[in-house]
């Protein structure tokens, strides 16, 4: 047999150096001969040796990973031994898709070519107000700056209106809110849940709170929906 020469740098690991032997022996990657495949990667570790170059871990446990497949594949039950050559086969073209991709993106990048301009000098800003209005205009707005106090609807105000409308009630509050209420057996006005409550989201939020809780049988509602109860527990503590 002609004797192959290897250097060990160009192959990132074993399944880089198993595809490299399935191309230069042009074996079926869908169907790999393993006898042929095991006989050239053991010539690669024997003139690794010879070489005096050091083996990684992994390229010793894939030579043992082919023994194994070509031994089992020698008892009368082959079954196991198809079962590890497909799974070997899924890896090797996993990794041979894996180098296209990137190569792929290899030839995409582009940044030795990417030229970047020096940062532009932007003008200094002035810092002192430039316009210039007239008294009658001065006026005017001073006269509405004082409207605007007289309404007591100052900007800020109207700001802190917004964000404090923009806050939302979470259902859950109001369902530890409603079983507060019942506790230890209480009987409570469906009304009296919204006494004192304006903010929209919150009446929401109990709303949907209330129908939550009887839907998974923790209270109860009178024939006209007006009173709620706590469900008793029955059966080991299950909600009825």
């Amino acid at each position: 047999m002609t004797e192959i020469k290897f250097k060990l740098d160009v192959f990132e690991g074993p399944l880089d150096l198993l595809l490299h032997l399935i191309s230069k022996h042009q074996l079926n990657i869908h169907d790999i001969e393993i006898t042929k495949l095991l006989e050239q990667y053991l010539l690669y570790i024997d003139t690794a040796r010879q070489q005096n170059l050091e083996l990684a871990g992994e390229f010793l446990e894939m030579a043992a990973r082919l023994v194994y497949i070509k031994t089992v594949s020698l008892l009368p039950k082959p079954e196991e031994a198809e079962k590890a050559k497909r799974e070997l086969q899924g890896t090797l073209i996993e990794y041979a898709l894996a180098q296209t991709a990137a190569r792929q993106l290899r030839e995409f990048f582009i940044a030795d070519d990417v030229f970047i301009r020096k940062p532009l000098k932007l003008p200094k800003m002035q810092q002192t107000y430039q316009l210039r209005h007239s008294p009658d205009r001065l006026a005017e707005m001073f006269a509405q700056i004082g409207k605007e106090r007289m309404t007591g609807r100052l900007l800020s105000d109207k700001i802190t209106d917004t964000v404090t409308q923009a806050k939302s009630v979470s259902v859950l509050s109001k369902v530890v809110f409603v079983l507060r209420q019942l506790y230890g057996g209480n009987t409570v006005a469906v009304a009296s849940l919204y006494d004192g409550v304006t903010d929209r989201s919150a009446r929401v939020a109990t709303f949907l709170a209330v129908l939550e809780l009887t839907r998974f049988g923790r209270i109860q509602l009178n024939e006209d929906n007006t009173l709620l109860t706590m469900c008793q527990k029955k059966d080991g503590g299950a909600s009825q």
